[in-house]
């Protein structure tokens, strides 16, 4: 076991991450260090080190230095990784787990027919999500005749879910990651009480978002950087808009093709 050992799997803030990576890159020194020591070499608060300590289980910073120097002392670990290799190495993990669970298709299907039925098709993001809803709705619109992104929050956000539904939307697409919007988690009892079916693209099957939605697709984050990492969370959604484009083919086909003409008609594109 060594220092990345510790911090491995537990869902850590963006400053605790920044102490996490401090500590391995200098395990031998920091089994050494004061919780103000640590504080000034990772740039962080005393009390973020002290919390940080918690976090991973320990009463205190002196605990956890206790069993810094144990792993200090023990035997080195031979051909040890960086942590960088590590966090990809997380994300190969991930994607094999999500390759192993795609082995049922049933989930995924019933979340393609739900979804490829629904004009208009509301997607919902927020925070880290809005960035996969934005992904996911630029290549649904080539596909879907009304795709509407919704990645601002605010009291607006209530209006376009009764807009949507108003035009006729019979089910919602949300991207719901850590550290789990309240907003986006509030939107959701919003959109179940207009009646509308929820999938819901998530990190966990223990998600918040669980009881809340009526299909749920989870696909691991990793936590290994300062940032999490989104990489089989964006494999999902690809998947699932596959299988949407492959639960109305003819349609797609169609539009597609019309994309294509227009493309050339205006030479959007190099090649």
């Amino acid at each position: 076991m060594n220092v990345a050992d510790l911090v491995h799997g537990v869902r850590l803030t963006p400053t605790q991450r920044r102490i996490a990576r401090c500590l391995v890159e200098h395990a031998g020194q920091a089994a050494h260090l004061t919780a103000a020591e640590i504080a000034e070499l990772a740039g962080v608060s005393q009390p973020s080190v002290t919390r940080f300590a918690t976090a991973l289980g320990y009463d205190g910073f002196p605990a956890l230095r206790r069993r810094l120097r144990e792993l200090a002392t023990a035997a080195p670990v031979q051909n040890p990784e960086n942590d960088l290799q590590g966090a990809v190495h997380t994300e190969i993990a991930n994607l094999t787990r999500l390759a192993a669970q795609l082995g049922d298709r049933g989930p995924i299907l019933t979340a393609a027919g739900l979804l490829a039925g629904s004009r208009p098709l509301p997607v919902l993001g927020l925070r880290s999500a809005a960035p996969i809803a934005s992904y996911f709705g630029y290549f649904a619109a080539k596909v879907h005749p009304d795709v509407r992104v919704l990645d601002d929050g605010g009291s607006m956000l209530g209006d376009r879910l009764e807009q949507a539904r108003g035009a006729g939307a019979t089910a919602l697409l949300a991207f719901v990651l850590p550290r789990y919007p309240r907003e986006t988690l509030d939107a959701l009892r919003d959109a179940r009480d207009l009646g509308l079916g929820i999938v819901a693209i998530t990190d966990s099957p223990v998600s918040p978002v669980t009881e809340l939605a009526d299909v749920v697709l989870p696909a691991s984050v990793g936590s290994d950087l300062v940032f999490d990492l989104h990489t089989a969370p964006m494999v999902l959604t690809m998947v699932l808009l596959q299988a949407i484009c492959d639960a109305m083919p003819a349609g797609v086909q169609h539009r597609l093709e019309e994309f294509e003409t227009s493309a050339a008609r205006r030479q959007i594109f190099t090649e």
